[in-house]
This record gives C-alpha cells, structure tokens and sequence, in this order.
C-alpha cells in the first residue's frame, strides 16, 4: 500500500475539483505547491532507505564535516549547509549525542566552537554515500536523463 507522497509523480488536479481553475488560480501549477509536493515525495524516500537513522540536515552536517580538511566553526558549519544559527546549534546537539561529532572551543576565540566528525561519524558517512546517491536516483526517476540534468540545473539556479 502507498501513502500520497511515496514515490510517485506529483499529480496534477484543478483545484475545484472540474475543469475551470478557481478565480484564475491553479494550485497544482504553483512552484511553491509543486515544490513542496516534490520535497515530501524526497523525503519518504530518504525517511525509508537512510542509515543511522541520520536526516537529511544532519546528513549535510556530517558530511560537510568529513568533507572540510581540520575542524570548522559552528558559523561556518552553518553557513555551508545553510541552515540558521539556531537549527545548526540542534543538529550538532544530536550529533554530537550520538558519538558522531565532536565540538570544542576554540583556542584563539573562546566564544567560538570548532567541530569535527569522529572516526566513528566518518564511517558512517562513508557507509551513508551510496544510499543517499540511490535516494537522488530514486527521487529523480520520473526524469530522463537530460531533464535530470536541466531540473538540477534549473534549482540550483534558484538557489
């Protein structure tokens, strides 16, 4: 049995229920709508194949982490997975729960946190690179090949 956001094309239906859009105003053909929708379809992907139990914000943490040579600061974290400063402080908060990160205060400015994964986090992300390149695939299979290209194209473009 599926639930309305797994796997499946976002399908299109006029908003009052015929043929006419309401007042001129189609919700199905708004970005914002059909973004959304796409997001949550996304999601149950990621929800149902991810390791560690990770999402996908401390996926992007983690991962920055192994990514960047030496420690970062939490600022510069945040800024690099653009999340807020509030959300970044959560995430570390978990990771750091779980053996997966590790945070210290900085030697030179004390009111800074520098960060790093652990051994333990790295093998994690590691392991977590080929699931999360089956969730991009399995999210973007509605798509050939080019239009996979030109959509990617087209978000970061947003961005």
């Amino acid at each position: 049995m599926t639930t309305d956001n797994e796997e499946r094309p976002c399908d299109v239906a006029t908003s009052n229920g015929g043929d006419e859009p309401f007042l001129g105003y189609v919700l199905d053909e708004q970005v914002g709508f059909l973004l959304r929708k796409a997001y949550q379809r996304h999601m149950t992907i990621f929800a149902r194949s991810m390791i560690g139990g990770l999402t996908p914000t401390q996926f992007s943490t983690l991962f920055r982490l192994f990514a960047e040579p030496g420690p970062i600061s939490q600022n510069a974290l945040g800024r690099l997975v653009a999340m807020d400063a509030a959300t970044t402080k959560g995430v570390i908060s978990r990771l750091e729960k779980q053996g997966l990160i590790t945070t210290e205060r900085d030697t030179e400015d004390k009111r800074r946190y520098v960060l790093q994964s652990t051994a333990k986090g790295q093998q994690l992300i590691r392991e977590a690179i080929p699931v999360v390149k089956g969730i991009t695939e399995a999210t973007l299979d509605p798509l050939t090949k080019s239009e996979r290209e030109m959509f990617l194209k087209l978000l970061a473009k947003l961005c």
